[in-house]
């Protein structure tokens, strides 16, 4: 049977879900994240639960069935055209009097989203199923990313970067205008190059603001001399971009110049350390390592970086504390800071596609010191 080019990507992803499945002797997973649903199905709507069968895949689809309830029958159908739907409103509840019906014996759940007070009634209500705990399962898979994503990933640092450049050229980083401005124009020019929502609330902050790690925007009224830090991202298709610049308006001290320098060169150091089968403890090292032999290491305050994906913070986590090997396909952040309480502080974050031969630069905005 052919496979349709939409859904071939969900389709895949749903196969490599089956193996992890049956590594873990799992008959099936009753899957009720949403943004697992949309990982494996491209189902948007903010009801629904997905049975993912086991199976060999001659037959896996034939018994993986998405359920959602009426407001969504017309949805459903046109984003989830390869996949038998049930219509409930308790679509948990459908699919395990599903899987009770069909003999399933090991059903995995995920555990990390599920109540107590849901498992309680699942178990009452599906007696004969044995529940097996089975936390960030999709999450594990969804760490790397295949080709699809990364378009819209690269989709989505694009419109931030034009998003950004035309606020600088059309001088929206002025003395006079307040963070809160800014930063709603910068959200603006997002909508307008194409973006479907913010990442996050985007974050402007000026002067000794800058030196606030996750400075929310203010009147603060921005001044010749400012460090101006913008930290933001735009969603395309579900999948979030994630971008710091700062900038010195009009005229930049010695000190602005130097603590940019060192930022830029743990930065660079950072990426260039990225690469498949590398400990994110040593990837965080390696730019940490620039700040503290300038004896500023204390003033480092978080972790190197972090996936991102269909959520703007996912696996990998890259710090200091953080455990595993990077993954060819992850797509992370590298955004070491140094925070001059009082004073102002520099971070540069861009976003990047951990690749064999080195790694793909998503956000293509310059990281030269630049005076505005």
């Amino acid at each position: 049977m052919s496979i349709d080019p939409a859904t071939a990507p969900t389709s895949a992803r749903r196969s490599k879900l089956r193996e992890a499945l049956r590594d873990r002797g799992l008959d099936a997973l009753l899957v009720t994240d949403l943004l697992n649903i949309r990982y494996l199905t491209g189902f948007t709507g903010s009801n629904a639960a997905l049975l993912v069968s086991a199976a060999d895949e001659t037959d896996a689809e034939d018994h993986t069935v998405i359920s959602t309830d009426g407001r969504y029958l017309v949805q459903v159908a046109e984003q989830v055209p390869d996949l038998r739907a049930e219509i409930a409103r308790a679509s948990g509840r459908k699919l395990l009097e599903l899987a009770l019906a069909s003999g399933i014996g090991k059903l995995g759940f995920e555990s990390h989203v599920v109540t107590v007070d849901q498992h309680a009634v699942w178990s009452d209500a599906a007696d004969g199923i044995v529940f097996v705990r089975t936390p960030h399962i999709v999450e594990e898979l969804r760490e790397v990313k295949d080709e699809s994503e990364i378009e819209l990933l690269r989709r989505a640092c694009a419109v931030a970067d034009r998003a950004l450049a035309d606020l600088v050229q059309r001088g929206g980083l002025r003395p006079g205008r307040t963070e809160r401005e800014v930063g709603r124009e910068l959200e603006s020019l997002m909508f307008d190059h194409g973006a479907d929502g913010i990442s996050f609330e985007t974050i402007v902050a000026a002067g000794a603001n800058s030196a606030i790690p996750h400075h929310r925007p203010t009147g603060a009224v921005l001044q010749s001399g400012d460090f101006v830090k913008l930290d933001f991202g735009a969603q395309v298709g579900g999948y979030h971009s994630d971008m710091t610049r700062t900038y010195v308006l009009e005229r930049a001290a010695s000190w602005q110049r130097d603590l940019y320098d060192l930022v830029a060169r743990a930065q660079a150091a950072g990426c260039a350390a990225l690469a498949p089968g590398v400990d994110v403890g040593s990837v965080d090292s390696s730019a940490r390592a620039v700040i503290d032999d300038a004896g500023y290491g204390d003033l480092f305050l978080h972790g190197l970086g972090h996936g991102v994906g269909l959520e703007i913070h996912e696996a990998p986590g890259i710090g200091k504390l953080g455990t595993g090997t990077l993954l060819r396909g992850a797509v992370v952040t590298v955004e070491p800071g140094v925070y001059l309480s009082g004073r102002g502080g520099v971070r540069i974050e861009d976003t990047l596609v951990v690749r064999e031969q080195e790694p793909e630069l998503l956000t293509l905005t310059s990281k030269d010191l630049a005076i505005v």
